[in-house]
């Protein structure tokens, strides 16, 4: 599936670039007009793609951020709980960090993995029909899988990031999905 950032919903923190498919933290970006459906506070974009069957993609990721999948009526403004992903029910996420992956729902952390290899890569498997979406850690000989998280989605989800790290970015990557390497 082919993604794009939304720069509707980009926080005035994030610079987009290369087609929308990066996202990249920038105290000096600002000065984007005010749009209903741009998160105010939390330095995080949603992607224009909402997805309501099976999808795969993959992203790269540095400094620090969280990948995830939001119902596209999360909170745009208010307290963080409501607005930052996997701190609500309405989102799920996993955070990225120097040598951790963390998945995270409704304010509920789980389980830190650290997996050998380790890589900036993480692949996302969303199937709404079955109700799962699933987090592995990509490298170029191994697809680690990360988390699990299981739910009845009753709408459609919308690929979200925080990029939460002073230094941090996520870019969408382009990838031909290789069922082998999910089924290892």
């Amino acid at each position: 599936i082919y993604l794009t950032f939304d720069p509707n919903t980009a926080n005035s923190e994030l610079r987009l670039a290369d087609g929308n498919r990066k996202a990249s933290r920038d105290w000096l970006t600002g000065g984007r007009a005010e749009h209903p459906e741009r998160f105010e506070q939390c330095p995080q974009v949603l992607c224009r793609e909402g997805l309501l069957d099976s999808a795969y993609w993959e992203v790269s990721w540095s400094g620090g951020a969280d990948i995830g999948v939001t119902y596209n009526n999360i909170s745009r403004n208010g307290d963080t709980a409501s607005c930052l992903l996997g701190h609500n029910e309405r989102s799920w996420s996993l955070e990225c960090s120097s040598g951790f992956y963390t998945p995270s729902h409704n304010n509920k952390r789980f389980q830190s993995c650290s997996p050998e290899p380790f890589s900036n890569r993480v692949g996302v498997y969303l199937n709404c029909p079955e109700g799962t979406l699933s987090f592995f850690c990509v490298s170029k000989d191994a697809m680690v899988h990360l988390h699990t998280f299981t739910s009845t989605f009753t709408e459609p989800l919308y690929p979200g990031f925080w990029v939460w790290a002073s230094d941090g970015s996520v870019t969408l990557c382009q990838v031909e999905l290789n069922w082998e390497r999910l089924l290892k």
